[in-house]
């Protein structure tokens, strides 16, 4: 089995259900808002936060692709930087009983965490970011020995804004001969980075992962002309359409995967799902159109639950269906 290397933000989600909007209103809050708070307010809402009762996920784009990867069976690996705290322990212990090897890197912050607060008879959640050791991360914590022996590597786009990090990453992954997948996490991540992106995909990238609104910040396109272009940049080009499912290119060879059914909750993790899915039927050899199909499998699943990591009946029932779908290709 083919494995994979995952560079991204070590994040841990914070989840929790409010009885009322008291604690958006003390912190400065705007409901339904996402907003970024130092550490001091970080840390005085997590203790906050702790007498409600919490949830704890493990999180950011990458660790969600890396860990589902993992359960997919391909020796997984995994890189981020985190607090020598409660959080970081929990981030770095929760990914290993998931069976990813973590090399957990050490900040002088907190560990960074995206607090969601569910409050209100319609579920509205608001989010309150600390990015905390996350964004210490920098290019003088990266070795050639990390990237050794990985068949991928895949990279978080919200990494792309520390283009140093990203620049020595991507040439010691080629240097050990991965394939390089980038799933572009933002669409103003894109444009406020979009001459490094462009110059990153055309020189290391092979797979590009962009939903419609980042596929339109690269190109400046729609998203089927969106696609065709982002696909002469690179070996594969994938632009996920929501509801509507996804479309996949390689060369000239198209396709047009439908989303798979589901009865969605939340959206959260669905790109991040995809794309293991994906590169995990790439790197058993898969035909292109079925590497969406098994992408959407796993993307409808985790629309399913709060939060990003799908519940073992979900799973078992991913699993069987993608099953199905490879013993269908294998036949042909």
């Amino acid at each position: 089995m083919k494995s994979i290397l995952g560079i991204g933000n070590a994040l841990t989600d914070i989840l929790a259900i409010l009885p009322d909007d008291n604690l958006l209103t003390e912190y400065h809050l705007p409901k339904g808002s996402m907003q970024h708070v130092d550490m001091e307010t970080g840390d005085k809402i997590w203790n906050a936060l702790k007498e409600v009762g919490v949830k704890y996920v493990p999180g950011g784009s990458a660790a969600n692709t890396i860990t589902c990867t993992s359960i997919f069976g391909m020796p997984s690996g995994y890189i981020g930087k985190i607090g020598n705290d409660e959080l970081g322990h929990l981030f770095k212990s929760t990914m290993e009983q998931y069976g990813v090897t973590t090399t957990m890197l050490y900040g002088t912050k907190s560990s960074g965490r995206c607090m969601v607060f569910i409050a209100g008879a319609n579920a509205e959640r608001t989010f309150a970011d600390y990015m905390g050791s996350a964004l210490e991360m920098g290019p003088e914590d990266l070795k050639q020995e990390y990237f050794e022996g990985y068949d991928y590597f895949h990279i978080e786009g919200y990494l792309v804004q520390n283009q140093e990090l990203i620049s020595k990453a991507v040439q010691m992954a080629k240097n050990a001969g991965c394939i390089i997948s980038i799933d572009m996490a933002s669409y103003n991540v894109v444009e406020s980075n979009d001459a490094f992106l462009h110059n990153l995909v055309d020189k290391y990238v092979d797979i590009v992962f962009a939903n419609e609104s980042e596929a339109k910040a690269f190109t400046k396109k729609e998203p089927r002309e969106a696609l065709d272009e982002l696909a002469k940049h690179c070996d594969i080009a994938i632009v996920k359409v929501g509801k509507d499912g996804s479309m996949v290119k390689q060369g000239d060879e198209y396709h047009y995967i439908k989303a798979w059914p589901a009865k969605p909750i939340d959206a959260t993790g669905a790109g991040d799902t995809y794309a293991a899915g994906f590169l995990y039927a790439h790197s058993i050899g898969m035909p292109l159109k079925v590497c969406g199909e098994i992408g959407s499998i796993i993307a409808a699943k985790v629309v399913e639950v709060v939060g990003t990591k799908i519940d073992v009946p979900r799973w078992k029932e991913a699993k069987a269906e993608i099953k199905e779908l490879i013993a269908q290709n294998s036949k042909q």
